[in-house]
């Protein structure tokens, strides 16, 4: 049985430009990042100050900062850190067989609102990094994409925790995106308290690459039933800049 969460307190167009923003400067970052801060920074004067606010203190650090030290900075953090990575599913599962069925169950969510990822390119995407689920409840889903996030809220707890720890520029990011959510609950505090404790599960023994299950046809039952494995794929902790097309 499904906990019950408050509803949100901010208004659906409130949360879109929240999310929308959050997932632009969570992404790698780039010219075209730095065009839409205007627009960001002017957006954000219609949010609550505990979301525009940070949103507002990290835009600025994009526009004082020179592209080659925020690109830099940004592998630094997210590419080479455990606890700073932008996918959910690791914090919860690591390198373990158990991480193919948690993404098969973001990418069932995303098929119900009929919103299917561009998996061209060299890399492609995986259904869980922070920017494609924040992009996700933005502009697609907000119910869906919002109960995504707090089935991880414990790790985008510990991500954010990491990234203050670390003295990251982000963390203001993430600050704007914990504000849209509900306080944490007492269970929800012990989660965030033994993922500190402990980190992502390691690899298993013996780990052979994840059998990713095949989501067939299903694009609204969100069932597992007659879902036959695929090739094998490996699902590491992987470093996809400017990962949304």
């Amino acid at each position: 049985m499904r906990r019950r969460y408050p509803e949100p307190t901010l208004t659906p167009a409130q949360l879109t430009v929240a999310w929308q923003s959050a997932s632009l400067l969570l992404d790698y970052p780039d010219e075209r990042l730095l065009e839409t801060l205007p627009t960001l920074r002017e957006a954000s004067h219609a949010l609550p100050e505990a979301t525009g606010g940070p949103i507002r203190a990290f835009a600025g650090h994009l526009a004082a900062t020179p592209l080659p030290d925020l690109q830099t900075a940004y592998v630094e953090t997210f590419d080479t850190r455990r606890r700073c990575n932008l996918f959910l599913t690791y914090f919860a599962h690591g390198d373990t067989r158990k991480r193919g069925m948690a993404l098969l169950r973001f990418k069932q969510a995303y098929l119900r609102s009929g919103y299917v990822l561009d998996a061209s390119g060299e890399h492609g995407e995986l259904p869980d990094h922070l920017c494609v689920v924040l992009e996700y409840a933005a502009t697609v889903d907000q119910r869906l994409g919002r109960r995504l996030m707090l089935d991880h809220r414990a790790g985008l707890e510990l991500l954010r925790i990491s990234l203050h720890d670390a003295g990251s520029p982000w963390a203001a990011v993430l600050d704007a995106v914990s504000s849209t959510l509900p306080p944490l609950r007492g269970d929800e505090r012990d989660a965030v308290r033994r993922l500190a404790a402990e980190g992502p599960p390691e690899e298993e023994v013996g780990l052979s690459p994840y059998a990713v299950p095949d989501t067939g046809t299903d694009t609204g039952t969100g069932t597992d039933a007659g879902l036959g494995p695929k090739d094998p794929a490996l699902l590491p902790m992987p470093s996809f800049p400017g990962v949304r097309s």
